[in-house]
């Protein structure tokens, strides 16, 4: 009987072609296994064959989703795996949503399954969940030791045919699919048994999890808005022209602050979007569509407002992972207390 073939997808890092400075590698493929599938491979007891690994950079797949997508999806059908193995990217934005769309692509063109590895808060994993196993794993590659087994005893058991478990089984982040199953009892006593156990301080599982989503409490409004200190912050992208921070297209890992000094107007001579997740003709044709600095400054001189505040922050919403957008929120937030402004004018796309 024949090994069965497994083809793993890594970035420039974890493909050992380099750090941030290497990020725009283009599409590559290697025969056998490549840095963490020497780990990998040593997994799969033998029984699995890693016969090539694809290696492409984050930000060249960020900036050429379909281009990037279509190149690693020939360099993987080359190989003519049976299993796809992709990461793990732990909470690597850019590169768990990489992950993601390679395993969507695969998913869906090659017909095989995918085994990927992300920290839950990884914006790959909402994206993309249904169509890949995706090992829970810890924020950083100081967890590596624990992703690898658990990814490979899932690329066995789809190797052998076997039925994958439940995901708190199996240690995967579930995927948004339901089966249906018998029980041994009928659901009202099973309702009932969990009221009383919840009534009673009692540990019980839910059989419908509901997700938890933030409540921001409203800010009372602005009582004086001829002499309010108003501010822009944007997701949508915009930013000087050239982007001078180099913030990402998609899966955000900065934010930038600029100055509005002596700037009326927003216009392709002085601005642009780096916003990878939507057409950006429009926006670089006239900025304000996104970021109405220019409204903002007739309120201004018709006494409307007190003032529009000197800068303005901006980033890209697209794939930006939970984390880093609380990170940058409090960040901002900071900054704008201390510049006693009363209101914040958040625009997105």
């Amino acid at each position: 009987m024949s090994k069965i073939k497994v083809v793993h997808y890594l970035n420039q890092f974890f493909g050992q072609i380099g750090g941030e400075d290497k990020a725009g590698f283009k599409p590559e493929a290697r025969e056998g296994y490549v840095g963490p599938g020497m780990a990998l491979n040593v997994a799969l007891g033998g029984e699995v064959e890693i016969v090539g690994t694809v290696i492409c950079g984050d930000s060249y797949f960020g900036e050429n989703l379909e281009t990037a997508g279509e190149q690693v999806l020939e360099l993987i059908r080359g190989f003519s795996p049976d299993i796809v193995v992709a990461g793990p990217a732990f909470n690597a934005g850019r590169y768990g949503v990489a992950c993601g769309a390679v395993a969507k692509m695969v998913s869906e063109k090659l017909k095989i399954p995918v085994v990927s590895g992300m920290h839950p808060e990884n914006p790959g994993v909402e994206i993309y969940k249904s169509y890949a196993y995706i090992v829970e794993t810890s924020d950083s590659a100081a967890g590596m030791k624990k992703a690898i087994p658990a990814m490979a005893n899932l690329v066995l058991k789809l190797a052998r045919g076997q039925e994958i478990g439940l995901p708190e089984e199996e240690g995967y982040i579930p995927r948004g699919i339901r089966k249906n199953f018998f029980a041994a009892d009928r659901g009202s006593k099973r309702a009932v048994d969990m009221l009383v156990k919840k009534i009673n301080g009692e540990e019980f599982v839910t059989e419908y999890p509901m997700p938890v989503f933030d409540r921001v409490e409203p800010n009372s409004p602005v009582r004086d808005m001829a002499n309010a200190k108003i501010a822009l912050v944007t997701s949508g992208g915009i930013v000087p022209k050239g982007n001078p921070d180099r913030i990402e297209s998609s899966s955000a890992s900065k934010y930038g602050k600029y100055d509005l000094d002596g700037i009326s107007d927003l216009h392709p001579q002085n601005s642009e979007t780096a916003h990878g997740g939507y057409d950006p003709v429009y926006a670089n044709q006239d900025a304000d569509r996104v970021l109405p600095v220019d409204v903002l400054r007739e309120l201004e001189r018709e006494g409307a407002i007190g003032e529009l505040h000197g800068y303005y922050y901006s980033t890209v919403g697209n794939g930006t992972s939970v984390a880093n957008s609380r990170a940058f929120a409090a960040e901002i937030a900071k900054e704008l207390t201390a510049a006693k402004v009363q209101a914040v004018i958040l625009t997105s796309t």
